[in-house]
């Protein structure tokens, strides 16, 4: 919901920071490795309980992942840097519920694995969408510059970075905080859904 209003926010510091990164020669292939190696590493920190260190782990991964899309726009994007880019994510997203699940198995294991099925409907309708979009060679308005199809909703990145964000400052409401971001991916996949099926007839 929030992430176009967000991206063209900081558009110009990240396009600022992307020339410079090609400039050192960093490529947007090796950024995107670099940001999941980061983010694996805060879903471990989060499991031994490290919270705020996983947190900062975290953010810098994050920033990472808006990094490679820019320094992709700065070169010359591929097909390949699309694929990586949606792939790591996804893991990444996957990662971080899990590392509370190990943390504390008793309080947290079912909110985790709630929480990992509602991103199951978000991730599968969000993809499925993309798929059927390309075939049909339909272009997103408000993300022109994805590589593929970018299908908006009620839970996208900054509300789900949101949440781990909350998750990882008080640790101790991770049941309710994963039950209700939950429940608004269940929104969100439902409206793909009626989406999808209003677009594809």
């Amino acid at each position: 919901m929030l992430d176009r209003a967000i991206q063209q926010a900081l558009r110009p510091v990240m396009t600022r920071a992307a020339r410079a990164l090609v400039r050192a020669g960093a490529g947007a292939d090796a950024i995107s490795f670099t940001g999941m190696a980061i983010g694996m590493a805060a879903a471990a920190a989060i499991a031994f309980e490290h919270y705020l260190t996983g947190l900062a782990l975290l953010l810098l991964s994050r920033l990472l992942d808006g990094l490679d899309g820019a320094v992709a726009r700065a070169t010359a994007p591929t097909d390949r840097g699309g694929f990586l880019d949606i792939t790591l994510d996804f893991l990444f997203y996957a990662a971080i519920p899990l590392g509370f699940a190990l943390a504390d198995p008793a309080a947290n294991a079912l909110p985790a694995a709630v929480l990992l099925a509602s991103f199951i409907g978000t991730g599968s309708s969000f993809l499925a969408f993309a798929v059927m979009a390309e075939k049909r060679r339909l272009q997103s308005l408000a993300f022109p510059d994805k590589s593929f199809f970018f299908l908006g909703g009620l839970t996208e990145a900054t509300e789900t970075i949101a949440a781990f964000v909350a998750m990882c400052l008080w640790p101790q409401w991770f049941a309710p905080i994963a039950y209700g971001f939950a429940a608004l991916c269940g929104i969100t996949t439902v409206l793909r859904i009626a989406w999808g099926y209003a677009a594809f007839r």
